[in-house]
């Protein structure tokens, strides 16, 4: 008998939605904790704003780089064993890097700690649309989302607040030490597969993988998805990398304790992604996306101001703008793929995902340290525009929910 997914309020759906949601945090909270620390190590270091940044960059493209091995991975031993190999690896690493006392040591420590992180973003949407079924896979990626922003907002504060009294080494170990008990949390919650069919017995080979990987390149409904990812990824890692710079200086000037607490408008995002995922199932997939980066270029069209509450408000619109954004794209990725494709669609998604973080989280540094926060701002209204076209283009027809 075909396995159907766990109905939505069941014991098993609990467990699975509470398990992710500490799979989050045990990966979220790790991959962004020196974000809230960058003045500090760039003090700490000698290195400047762009150079620090390349802490987060680097865990980033290493996640980015890893991805699709994960898929591989987690195709042949099974969606849970491959997240648990990968969050288990990933705290020890986040235990190390704060040890080193040099730029190069730090960014290859934090690469090998994306590598391992890998294994969460590229299996955990196929297992949420696999175990729940694709008439639930909305909301319950949705929900999911949900828990990713408390994971990167728990890094951030924790990292910040501990760094400030104890130095950016201790605010790391801190927020490695969270991570370590929600992938303990995880690893007691998540219920194994059942909608999971191993590809050992169909002799799949590299080959096959990469006819799969080509097959959804060839698709312009899945490139489109992969454009709002490294688009919107890379606008949204670049503004929370080089917003505390800005607030730091004049006309602003906030206190160090004042600009890591600007990261709880994360919680716009927890509070945003579920209800989008929630809408799209009700009225579509394309609407709510089109909407949820207009919100997102509007919020960052507001920090342009010189105002500090205008500032702030343009911030929780464009973090929630965002979440809802990649709520829905990173739930319809796997959704609109071959069902035999799955793994390997959400590994193309978050590829695209870590690769905008990695490249615009840096790039636009270099662009605010040179042109100012202006054009900083600019740029990333120009990357919420563009993504909107590529959805105009090749999703509006392709939402089955508008059928």
């Amino acid at each position: 008998m075909t396995f159907a997914g766990h109905a939505p309020g069941s014991p098993a759906y609990r467990r699975l939605i509470l398990g992710l949601f500490f799979a989050g945090i045990a990966t979220f909270a790790q991959l962004y904790a020196p974000q809230a620390v960058l003045p500090l190590l760039a003090r700490d270091l000698a290195v400047d704003p762009a150079t620090a940044a390349l802490s987060v960059s680097a865990a980033t493209l290493g996640l980015a780089a890893s991805v699709i091995g994960w898929s591989v991975v987690a195709d042949r031993i099974g969606r849970v064993p491959a997240m648990a190999v990968g969050v288990i690896a990933a705290t020890a690493l986040g235990l190390l890097a704060p040890f080193a006392g040099d730029i190069g040591i730090l960014l290859a420590l934090r690469c090998a700690e994306g590598i391992a992180l890998g294994a969460v973003p590229a299996v955990a949407l196929a297992y949420l649309a696999e175990e729940v079924g694709p008439r639930h896979a909305a909301a319950a990626a949705g929900s999911y989302i949900a828990g990713t922003t408390v994971g990167g907002l728990a890094g951030r504060i924790v990292s910040g607040l501990v760094a400030e009294a104890a130095g950016w080494q201790a605010g790391v170990w801190a927020a490695t030490g969270l991570c370590a008990v929600a992938a303990a949390l995880f690893l007691w919650l998540a219920p194994r597969s059942q909608g999971f069919v191993p590809s050992r017995r169909r002799a799949e080979s590299g080959d096959g993988v990469l006819t799969r990987l080509l097959r959804l390149l060839r698709s312009p409904r899945q490139l489109a998805l992969y454009a709002q990812a490294f688009l919107l990824m890379g606008a949204f890692v670049a503004v929370y990398n080089y917003l505390g710079f800005h607030l730091s200086a004049p006309p602003f000037a906030l206190p160090a304790w004042l600009v890591t607490l600007l990261f709880l408008a994360y919680l716009a995002g927890t509070a945003s992604s579920p209800w989008a995922g929630v809408l799209a199932s009700r009225t579509g997939r394309y609407p709510v996306l089109l909407g949820s980066v207009a919100v997102m270029a509007g919020g960052a069209a507001l920090m342009l101001s010189p105002l500090t509450i205008i500032v702030l408000v343009g911030l929780l619109l464009f973090t929630a703008g965002f979440f809802g954004a990649h709520a829905v794209a990173s739930g319809w990725t796997p959704v609109a793929a071959p069902a035999e494709s799955r793994a390997q669609a959400s590994s193309l998604y978050y590829f695209a995902y870590y690769a905008g973080s990695s490249l615009f989280g840096w790039a636009l540094g270099i662009a605010f340290g040179a042109w100012g926060w202006a054009w900083f701002g600019g740029i990333v209204i120009g990357m919420c525009a563009l993504a909107a076209v590529a959805a105009a283009v090749a999703l509006r027809a392709a939402d089955p929910m508008r059928s």
